[in-house]
Formats: C-alpha cells, structure tokens, sequence
C-alpha cells in the first residue's frame, strides 16, 4: 500500500505540466569515477566474501580428529539405519546415541556414511547439514554437539515406498549417560527373563536369517540388530511407538505400518505370535 501511494505521489508530482516548455534535464555523459566506483567497491566484496566462506569450508573439511573422537559408521537401508560403533564392539538401529560435548574438552562425533541398497540421505538439521548416502562410496560427516537432547531428522532423498517412514532419531546425551548406554548395548541379551518358547519360535521361522542377537545363534546382516531392542523407543525406523501391542502387530503384519516394507509376514500361529512378542519384549 505504501509503494502505491509514493508511486502516485511520484506521478503527480513530477508530471510534465505545458510551463515545462521543451528544456531538456541536465544531460549526463558519464563519469569515470562513478563507473571506477561501482565495479571495484563490489568486486572487492566478492573477493573478501570469497576468502572468509573459503576458510570457513576449509577449516570444517580438513578439522582435525581428536584422539578421542567417538567413531560411528552409518548404514541406510531400505527403510532403516544401521549404526555400528567399532570402538565399542556395539551395532544397533535407527537411534543413534552420541555423547555431549564439552567446549573445554571436545568429543566430536566422526561418521562413515554409506548405503546398503539405494541412494539415502541422512539430514538432522539442528546438529549438521545433509550428506548424500551412496551404494559404494563412503562420505564423512563430523559434528559436535554440546547440547543434550532428543533431535530428529529425516531421509531426504527419495529412496522407495516407505522414504517418508525413515525417521532419523539422534539422543546427545550427557557423558556419564552415554558411558552407561554403551555398557548396556555391549551385552548380551538376557536370557533369564526371555521366554524359551518364544526364543524356539524366533530361531526356527527364519527370523535369524536376517536379524542378530548377540549372545544368540542369530547373526543375521538384513534387518536391524534386535540385542537391546526394547531400550528404542520406536520401531519401523519412528513409524510408532516400541510397545508389546505394537511389536506383536509388526511381527504379525509388517505392512500394516509401512506398506512395501521389506519384512516379510511370517504367517506365524496365535500361539506363535505371542511367543515371539514374549521374547522380543525380554530384549532389554
């Protein structure tokens, strides 16, 4: 409204009016201070805009890994992330727990991102920008958070049916907590409060053929690695909540929460169901 009224100001003010006779303004024919002026000045801008994002990009490139750094390798998968922590001897899925870091004592998280199948792209944007994840290639990723939190992202590359279901979910967690956490997902899974039943169920349906539970006869690479499952706090990669109801609906029928998932329907018997659900449950 306001650039209307200063252009009809502007209009009528400044009309030609019949006084004005035929006199012709001032005619300027250029001024080689003001050209001098108009190229320099912004080239000059350029160059000192060019050096500082050069030196900012370089110094984030090339930054140098502490000692102790904490290592991760990020593996996408189709619809699923894969974390492995080879200092610690520790892989789980679709959380990632990393520690906090202090600014007088940092400990930045150096990843590894590759892809086990098609293109992914792993973005949580309060903690780092988005890196593409390849068949075939690593790309590296560093951050260092210093503040602890729950912080989600998301896939961001369109990568099959379930990309919107392919949540990113990252807990910076306080040091002593972290310390806690890694010494939890370095056991094995309890057996004393699985129900061999379920356990039998488990081992004998193919479920090993594709998931892992350490301390177990099942080492399979496919899936998500199920030793800590219940200490998630979703499954499916965040499409709901890790419940018993919810954990006995996914063995079930996967496609009920992510349709063209790639787990398949085991078409196990009542009994069977609420074995495995048992069992899945014991995983802590």
């Amino acid at each position: 409204m306001v650039l209307y009224l200063l252009l009809v100001y502007a209009i009528v003010r400044y009309r030609a009016r019949a006084s004005d006779g035929n006199i012709e303004p001032p005619q300027v024919f250029g001024s080689v201070e003001i050209e001098l002026s108009w190229t320099i000045i912004p080239v000059l801008i350029i160059i000192v805009l060019f050096l500082t994002t050069a030196g900012v990009i370089f110094a984030l490139q090339d930054a140098p890994k502490p000692a102790n750094a904490l290592d991760i390798t990020v593996i996408g998968h189709q619809f699923w992330w894969e974390y492995r922590y080879p200092q610690f001897g520790i892989v789980t899925a679709n959380e990632l727990h990393i520690p906090a870091s202090d600014p007088q004592h940092p400990r930045p998280t150096f990843m590894k991102l590759t892809s086990a199948d098609v293109d992914h792209s792993f973005w949580i944007p309060q903690l780092a920008g988005k890196t593409d994840i390849l068949p075939n290639r690593v790309n590296e990723l560093w951050i260092d958070p210093h503040v602890p939190g729950r912080y989600e992202g998301q896939c961001s590359m369109l990568c099959g049916v379930q990309h919107a279901k392919m949540l990113l979910v990252a807990y910076v967690d306080p040091p002593e907590k972290f310390d806690a956490w890694v010494r939890q997902q370095q056991q094995a899974a309890s057996n004393a409060a699985a129900v061999e039943a379920g356990r039998q169920v488990f081992e004998h349906v193919s479920c090993i053929n594709c998931h892992t539970v350490r301390g177990t006869q099942a080492n399979g690479q496919f899936g998500p690695d199920l030793t800590h499952l219940m200490t998630r706090s979703t499954i499916a990669s965040g499409a709901v909540p890790n419940t018993a109801e919810n954990l006995k609906q996914w063995v079930a029928n996967p496609d009920d929460f992510k349709p063209g998932v790639l787990m398949p329907n085991m078409h196990l018997t009542a009994e069977q169901l609420n074995q495995v659900t048992a069992y899945l449950t014991s995983l802590e």
